[in-house]
C-alpha cells in the first residue's frame, strides 16, 4: 500500500523537478522571474520601505526636486517622493493583475471547461456570447463599464474581468477539448462518475499547462489595461498612487521633469516584461515536445 501511495507522489515530484530544470536553463525566464519575485516583495513591504501617508499622498514644499539621496526618484507638482509612490502602486497594479487574472481565470475556466466538455448547443451559445464579447475591444468594454458603473477600485476589477473573460474562455475550450477524449475521461464516464467532477478532477488537471501560461501572461496585460484606465481617468483616482495616475498626473511636467515619466513607466514596461518572459519560460519548460 505505501508503494502505491509514494509511486505517484514520486512521479509528480519527478516531472516538477523536470519542468523546473527546463526553465531554469532559459536565462530570460530566469530574469523575469527575479523581476517579479523583486516587484513582489516591494509590494508586499511596501510599508516598511516608505511610509504611505507622510511620503505617498501627502504635500509638501519640496515641489519638482530631481533625484537627489533625499528623494531618490525625485519629487512631484505636489512635493510627493516619486519612489515611495511608484512602491505603493507596485502594490496597486500586482494586486489588480493577479486578483482580476484568477477572477477571469475561474470564470474562464468554468466556461471553457463547459463548453468543451458537452459540445453541441451548449458549446454554440457559450462561444456566441463570447464571441460577442471579443467583438468589442478590451479597453472600451471596460471603459463602456466604468462609465456605466462609476469609478472606483471594484468596478474596475470588474470591468477588466468581463473584458478578460472571453479570451480565457477560448484557450481553456481549445486545451479541454485536446484531452476530453482520452482514455481517461472515458473510463471515468463508464464508472459512473458525475460529468462536472470529470470536468474538475480528470479534464482540468490534465490541462493545466496552455492554462498556467496563459494566466501568468494574461497578468501583465491587466496591469497594462488598469494602467491605461487610470491614465484616462476612469480607474485608480489620486491621490492613490498608481503607475498610470502618476503618468497621468506628469503630463503637464514631463517636458521638463521628465524622471516623472520615466519611472512610473519604466516600472510598467519592467513589470509586464518580465511577466511575459516568464510565461515564455513556462511555456517552452511545460511542452512535452521541448524535452532534453
Amino acid at each position: 500500500m505505501d508503494r502505491s501511495v509514494t509511486q505517484p507522489q514520486r512521479k509528480k515530484k519527478s516531472q516538477l523537478k523536470e519542468i523546473w530544470r527546463r526553465m531554469m536553463k532559459n536565462k530570460l525566464a530566469v530574469a523575469g522571474l527575479v523581476v517579479i519575485i523583486v516587484f513582489a516583495f516591494i509590494a508586499i513591504f511596501a510599508d516598511v520601505i516608505a511610509d504611505y501617508d507622510t511620503q505617498a499622498i501627502k504635500p509638501t514644499r519640496d515641489l519638482l526636486q530631481a533625484p537627489s539621496p533625499a528623494h531618490w526618484f525625485g519629487t512631484d507638482h505636489l512635493g510627493r517622493d516619486v519612489f515611495a509612490r511608484i512602491v505603493h502602486g507596485a502594490r496597486i497594479s500586482l494586486v489588480i493583475g493577479v486578483a482580476t487574472t484568477a477572477i477571469s481565470l475561474i470564470l474562464g475556466g468554468l466556461l471553457g471547461a463547459v463548453a468543451g466538455y458537452f459540445g453541441g448547443y451548449v458549446d454554440s451559445i457559450i462561444m456566441r456570447i463570447m464571441d460577442m464579447i471579443m467583438c468589442v475591444p478590451a479597453i472600451l468594454l471596460a471603459l463602456a463599464i466604468i462609465a456605466a458603473l462609476g469609478t472606483s477600485i471594484t468596478n474596475l476589477l470588474i470591468a477588466i474581468t468581463v473584458a478578460s473573460v472571453p479570451g480565457f474562455t477560448r484557450i481553456i475550450r481549445s486545451a479541454i477539448l485536446t484531452v476530453v477524449g482520452q482514455e481517461y475521461v472515458e473510463a471515468a464516464t463508464a464508472c459512473g462518475m458525475g460529468e462536472f467532477r470529470i470536468i474538475l478532477r480528470h479534464i482540468l488537471p490534465n490541462a493545466m499547462g496552455p492554462i498556467i501560461v496563459e494566466a501568468t501572461m494574461s497578468v501583465a496585460g491587466m496591469i497594462i489595461t488598469a494602467a491605461g484606465l487610470s491614465f484616462l481617468g476612469m480607474g485608480i483616482q489620486p491621490p492613490q498612487p498608481e503607475w498610470g495616475t502618476m503618468l497621468a498626473e506628469a503630463r503637464d511636467h514631463m517636458q521638463n521633469h521628465p524622471y516623472l515619466v520615466i519611472f512610473p513607466g519604466l516600472s510598467i514596461i519592467l513589470a509586464a516584461l518580465s511577466l511575459n518572459l516568464l510565461g515564455d519560460g513556462l511555456r517552452d519548460a511545460l511542452d512535452p515536445r521541448l524535452k532534453n
